[in-house]
């Protein structure tokens, strides 16, 4: 695990801006709205041939005593407790406050490496730092994330700092990314808490706590994983009118399209909704392995019958993704949660499964034995050979002499034996069709 960098202050000073600075891509949402980020946020950031993770944090109020407020200092609490070194940052355009003072005690007893940044100087008006020097910290940086000013200095104190604790040349390996998604208050961030084992986010029973698509790496069965929890995914016509709930919608649908396997939690106890299947429709449309995750099955009422008939009604919900690998669980007490890195592991292993040619070619050989090509204006479909393109999702091209007279009913009907033959539960496949001409195209 790479050292992390913990970036922490009151809020509303640019935390989140230096973060995505950094981090080279918009990773935390930047709004002039107070508090926006809530949970830790994770980013990769590399400086000059070292590697480390930064650590977005809420903004600590102290004059703030309410639950989320706590939370917030509880999530900010455990970055602290992980960083090998600690960012905090200050307002330099607003000056000194009493709020920074709060803050710089609140550092003050976790005995780590703690660097005062002074941000937001626009026009690197360095004296405008002088001040902050009465909260007793050695090392001070003027910068300016907005306009990436004073950022080189900053990192190479930084680089400095953890030179001593870890080796910063380890080129990262690339870790399996699992998107969790679903509707507000699914239990997403629970069952992230506990896949990790601790109370990484922060877990609210009103719906909408969670504003950002937020990553968090950890290791399970000797490999490397990425856990991105996102923002419920409401109906476009109840969100309200705000840039941040808008933005973070696009950050969930974005989580989807960079995942590697998605996990689609549904709230059982409500039901299987329209809202469900729509976000099960987007995750196939994307061609990603996916576990449809029903929670909170300790709510239901319950017997030998119970979770057939939920499947049955899957089943027709789901028909455009008759693949779907279904799991029952309950974030709140654990209840099957022990399965779901096991299946992970399985539809990914099933979406990066590559078939051989010739076993391939004796699957659809099987297949026109049994059920004759369509045929169209006089003309039958025949089907030469086939091959595998490419793998996450599997796609397979089949060359044929006219594609237009392939049928859809017939090309399902070749999926379907293809997933009778292989097992690729849980992963869409896709079959591409072509002309035996466009071979050398």
């Amino acid at each position: 695990m790479r050292p992390l960098v913990a970036v922490v202050g009151r809020p509303n000073v640019g935390k989140s801006t230096f973060f995505n600075k950094i981090c080279g891509r918009r990773i935390s949402i930047v709004d002039d709205l107070a508090g926006v980020t809530r949970d830790r946020i994770y980013g990769d950031a590399e400086w000059c041939g070292h590697y480390f993770t930064l650590v977005d944090t809420g903004g600590l109020d102290f004059e703030e005593q309410g639950e989320m407020q706590k939370n917030i200092f509880a999530q900010a609490q455990i970055a602290i407790d992980l960083a090998d070194v600690i960012l905090f940052f200050v307002d330099g355009k607003e000056g000194l406050t009493n709020s920074d003072r709060q803050v710089a005690d609140f550092l003050r007893k976790c005995k780590k490496d703690v660097i005062l940044v002074v941000n937001k100087l626009d026009n690197f008006e360095v004296e405008n730092s002088y001040d902050f020097y009465s909260l007793g910290i050695k090392r001070l940086f003027p910068i300016s994330a907005e306009q990436m000013k004073g950022l080189g200095d900053l990192l190479d104190e930084v680089v400095n700092c953890l030179k001593h604790n870890a080796d910063l040349t380890k080129e990262p390996t690339d870790a399996i990314k699992i998107a969790i998604v679903g509707k507000p208050n699914a239990g997403k961030s629970s069952l992230t808490n506990k896949l990790l084992g601790e109370e990484r986010l922060v877990v609210s029973s009103v719906a909408g706590t969670t504003r950002d698509a937020i990553d968090t790496p950890f290791r399970y069965n000797g490999k490397d994983y990425v856990l991105i929890d996102t923002a419920g995914m409401r109906k476009k016509s109840v969100i309200e009118d705000s840039s941040i709930e808008r933005y973070s919608v696009l950050r969930s649908i974005e989580a989807i399209k960079r995942a590697d396997v998605v996990l689609v939690v549904i709230d059982i106890d409500n039901g299987i909704t329209e809202q469900d299947i729509k976000v099960a429709s987007f995750v196939h449309e994307q061609k990603k392995p996916s576990i449809i995750v029903l929670n909170k099955w300790d709510l239901v009422e319950k017997d030998d019958k119970t979770i057939n008939k939920y499947t049955d009604k899957l089943k027709e919900e789901l028909k455009f993704m008759d693949y779907f690998q279904p799991l029952y669980i309950s974030a709140l007490t654990g209840q099957r949660t022990n399965k779901i890195m096991p299946l992970v592991e399985t539809v990914y292993e099933n979406a990066s499964k590559r078939v051989k040619t010739g076993v391939l070619n004796e699957i659809i050989q099987n297949a026109i034995n049994l059920k004759q090509p369509p045929s169209k204006n006089g003309q039958r479909l025949k089907i030469y050979y086939a091959t595998q393109a490419s793998t996450n999702p599997p796609n397979f091209v089949i060359f044929v002499n006219e594609k237009d007279n392939m049928h859809f009913s017939y090309l399902r009907y070749l999926e379907n034996t293809i997933r009778k033959s292989v097992d690729f539960q849980g992963t869409p496949i896709q079959i591409t069709i072509k002309n035996r001409s466009e071979k050398d195209e």
